[in-house]
């Protein structure tokens, strides 16, 4: 399947898993628009990766590849505003990959109804508002959508109540979603990663991560689901690192 002239949507790319996605894909040649609550990461993210990614030509990539929006994937309209952004700019949308979320620990008498609500918003409502916003856009160029779930969304865990619950209602939902959207030619797949390399949790990647899946293995990963002959469908992947430690 070409990736040749792709438009590419990633929520919560500032960072962590989805800047590293974003590396991928521009490097592969594809045009990708990124996503942050702040327009400030959401440039600040943009200068990088224009500073960072190789084209296989080994030249830079140019202004022309990536596009930098503000959106909280909490807010409906935040999303339906970024969607109408990539087309105006791009001329189309391609692949949409929802990938922002957070996580807030602890046991369930004592998990806050703040932190609840907002992991519940973000990692769940958030996936919904990301493709309710972009599905007419897939369904016209034969698109796709991957949502970035992980292990917790079908291993529970102590102290994991909310994020777990958020979890399991993503890759419920993708997997629905992907019976849904299958006979308009929609491709959908739910991502679920073990330990990432990543500054989930207020974490601050270091050389102790080198065990753990690196952002730019799960952005090689998108590529290849990518270029997969359009009559295969990976509707759900689980992905760890080789070792534990």
């Amino acid at each position: 399947m070409s990736i040749e002239n792709k438009v590419v949507y990633i929520t919560g790319g500032t960072k962590g898993i989805g800047f590293g996605i974003a590396k991928a894909l521009v490097e592969a040649g594809l045009k990708v628009a990124i996503s942050g609550r702040k327009l400030e990461d959401a440039k600040d993210a943009k200068t990088r990766l224009l500073k960072e990614a190789r084209l296989a030509d080994g030249a830079l990539a140019d202004q022309g590849h990536v596009l930098a929006i503000a959106s909280d994937v909490r807010d409906f309209n935040d999303e339906q505003r970024a969607v109408e952004g990539i087309v105006a700019t791009f001329g189309k949308l391609d692949v949409v990959i929802a990938n922002a979320g957070l996580g807030k620990f602890a046991p369930v008498d004592q998990l806050s109804l703040e932190d609840w609500n907002a992991m519940i918003a973000t990692n769940l409502t958030g996936v919904f508002h990301t493709l309710k916003a972009s599905v007419e856009e897939l369904k016209k160029n034969t698109g796709y959508y991957i949502s970035i779930a992980s292990l917790a969304g079908t291993n529970f865990f102590a102290g994991g109540s909310g994020y777990n619950a958020s979890k399991f209602g993503v890759v419920g939902f993708t997997q629905a979603a992907m019976l849904d959207l299958r006979d308009y030619g929609v491709k959908t797949t739910t991502i679920m990663p073990g330990s990432v390399t990543s500054h989930f949790n207020d974490h601050e990647p270091n050389d102790a991560d080198g065990w753990k899946i690196q952002p730019s293995d799960i952005g090689q990963m998108i590529l290849d689901l990518l270029k997969m002959n359009p009559n295969v469908l990976p509707s759900k992947i689980e992905v760890r690192p080789t070792r534990t430690k």
